[in-house]
């Protein structure tokens, strides 16, 4: 269990299923995960990935969202990448930032990462506003990067922090 200063990240259960399901149905997040008819099968598939670690965001003791990492491990470009998603009740209070800086931090000295990576649809403004805040810096973009559910691919947009750029 790791602790933030407003949220707590545990590792996603199989009881956190139907939460995270629910989450991810909201128009608001579906549209940037998508994850087809069955999202409680996606959330299930992404709990069966060896490579993921997949963490539940808890805020006053409700599932609020999830947050997820797999690391490069050839040593020449070792790095953890990342991904979140949010209820968006709870957008705004800083939560998304809170759970990014706690799993970073959690990654520096339980993992000795130094880079970090996330891809954020480059139409999803408000992802990348927020991932700036905590020190995310825009690489490039990564055109046409990624199918969305109108059949039509859409550009993403590659952001990293170093270690020691994460912001508090």
């Amino acid at each position: 269990m790791l602790r933030g200063r407003a949220v707590t990240l545990r590792p996603v259960t199989a009881g956190d299923v139907p939460a995270l399901a629910a989450i991810r149905a909201d128009p608001e997040v579906r549209r940037w995960w998508r994850g087809g008819d069955d999202l409680a099968a996606a959330v299930r598939a992404d709990l069966d990935d060896e490579a993921l670690s997949v963490y539940a965001i808890e805020h006053d003791g409700r599932v609020v969202g999830a947050i997820q990492w797999y690391a490069e491990d050839d040593p020449d470009y070792r790095h953890a990448s990342m991904d979140v998603f949010l209820d968006p009740a709870v957008r705004g209070a800083g939560l998304g930032g809170d759970a990014i800086r706690t799993l970073v931090r959690h990654l520096i000295d339980e993992h000795g990462h130094h880079r970090f990576t996330i891809d954020p649809a480059a139409a999803n403004t408000a992802a990348v506003r927020a991932y700036a805040k905590v020190g995310f810096r825009p690489v490039g973009v990564l055109r046409r990067y990624e199918r969305g559910e109108d059949g039509r691919w859409h550009d993403g947009l590659l952001m990293d922090l170093l270690a020691d750029e994460l912001a508090d």
